[in-house]
């Protein structure tokens, strides 16, 4: 929902710093593994209690999954830094609400439930850029993306900011969980009511 809003915002910066990282040889993937690497040790440090360094590794995690599109569209993108990037995000987002299972016992069902509406969104996410991709259909409201990216209630901004509050408040941990996922699942079931819409006739 605020990512379309915050791409006019967080881009000009981004591909300023991007074009810079770039003529000095970095490379997306490279970024984009040191993403998932900082966002797995966020989530480490989440199972631990380790609040104020989650919230550090978070922030740092989330530059590098803006600065890995920068990157791309200063050398080039590539089919296999799209995968790559979408990959490591399903995985970031996938070990967070594991981590705070891992922390609690007693938050195992509200992250139960959050891991689900991932499932179920990421799976509509998917196919739909499937389908899309299929029927040549291209979208830039979210920035140049190698996947056709569909707005929702429930995207990037939205989830990180969530991730956030669990980890300044960690004991709304399960009202936050289950809030989110509600909302996750109300996204899934927009998309696949617009792909209904879209996908009637055949190609």
């Amino acid at each position: 929902m605020f990512d379309g809003r915050l791409r006019p915002i967080i881009d000009p910066p981004l591909n300023a710093l991007g074009r810079r990282l770039a003529r000095r040889g970095v490379s997306a993937d490279a970024v984009t593994l040191l993403g998932l690497a900082l966002g797995l040790g966020c989530a480490g440090a989440v199972a631990f209690g380790q609040d104020g360094i989650a919230l550090a590794l978070l922030a740092a995690s989330r530059l590098c999954d803006g600065l890995d599109g920068a990157i791309a569209r200063a050398t080039g993108p590539s089919d296999r830094g799209g995968f790559l990037d979408i990959t490591c995000d399903f995985a970031f987002y996938g070990a967070v609400p594991l981590a705070f299972a891992l922390r609690d016992p007693g938050f195992a069902l509200p992250a139960a439930a959050l891991l689900f509406s991932f499932y179920v969104n990421g799976a509509s996410f998917l196919a739909f850029a499937i389908m899309a991709a299929k029927r040549g259909l291209t979208t830039r409201q979210r920035g140049a993306k190698s996947l056709y990216f569909t707005a929702g209630l429930a995207e990037g901004g939205e989830t990180i900011a969530c991730f956030a509050a669990m980890m300044l408040w960690p004991a709304l941990f399960p009202v936050l969980a289950t809030g989110f996922a509600a909302l996750t699942l109300v996204t899934a079931l927009s998309r696949s009511i617009l792909a209904w819409k879209t996908f009637t006739t055949t190609p």
